[in-house]
């Protein structure tokens, strides 16, 4: 090999490398919006979905379809009645370019539903899905991949996101995800309970940052991981302000480039960026 190509060959090692410390390190997210549920009814935040055509965030409630969903504009006003439910027991929400519907992920085996909204971009009317939409636990919130078509779960017992098709709902494969590992050499295979025992359960997120598409909350370390959907690996830390509400099930959201946490006893979502 010639002098140039060994410099080459080194000065592309040294960038890979810089590149990987890089987005190692931990950054510091802020608190930007704040969507306050203005209703009695759940205990638990589900998740906060955008709908990029209507410029509007939908904000639905766990654990029952009476439960409040709020819509609000993009800077936090709402703008639904005070008579809005849920009308599905939501616990994953997304927006599907692909129809250019909402559709959300229910509790148990309740499967997937749709949204039909008004002229005014409000929630009227919902209809489940005739999808075989199996999940790893009655609590796993969805997230839709828009990309592949898929809908991600983490079975929070194998550390492994599980990946259903929404042709049909089916699981097709299942996908490790090394919590705390960045590196192939940090990988523990069963990941220690005093790990795993970090982290939401049952609530992830979809970025569609590439090598970056997954994100857990670590709530024992107040942060933010952000894995590499083909490695399994963490590729990326968002340390949250020490005031962020933070919880060890549900509560956990993202959208619109916007990390959310739901405040159990403000009744508030809070968004970071």
């Amino acid at each position: 090999m010639s002098k140039l190509l060994k410099m080459m060959a080194i000065a592309t090692t040294l960038l890979v490398a810089s590149l990987h410390a890089e987005s190692q390190t931990p950054k510091t997210l802020k608190a930007s919006i704040s969507l306050k549920i203005d209703r009695p009814g759940g205990a638990n935040g589900a998740s906060v979905a955008w709908h990029p055509v209507q410029k509007k965030y939908y904000a639905a409630q766990a654990g029952n379809e009476t439960f409040p969903m709020e819509v609000f504009d993009e800077k936090g006003k709402m703008l639904s009645d005070d008579k809005l439910e849920t009308m599905f027991d939501v616990r994953g929400f997304w927006y599907n370019p692909n129809t250019k519907t909402l559709q959300a992920n229910g509790y148990d085996n309740n499967g997937w539903a749709e949204y039909k909204l008004n002229g005014k971009g409000i929630p009227t009317a919902v209809t489940k899905m005739d999808k075989e939409a199996g999940k790893p636990d009655a609590q796993s919130v969805g997230i839709y991949d828009p990309k592949n078509n898929v809908v991600y779960y983490l079975d929070f017992n194998s550390s492994s996101l599980e990946r259903h098709v929404m042709k049909d709902g089916v699981s097709d494969t299942s996908i490790a995800l090394h919590l705390g590992a960045k590196s192939k050499d940090e990988i523990k295979d069963p990941i220690p309970d005093d790990i795993k025992g970090n982290y939401n359960e049952n609530a992830i997120i979809y970025t569609g940052i590439a090598k970056s598409e997954i994100g857990v909350l670590n709530f024992n370390d107040k942060q933010i991981e952000l894995y590499n959907i083909g490695t399994g690996l963490r590729t990326q830390i968002l340390k949250l302000p020490s005031d962020a509400p933070v919880q060890a099930s549900l509560n956990f959201s993202y959208s619109n480039g916007t990390y959310w946490l739901y405040d159990k006893t403000e009744r508030i979502w809070h968004g970071y960026k």
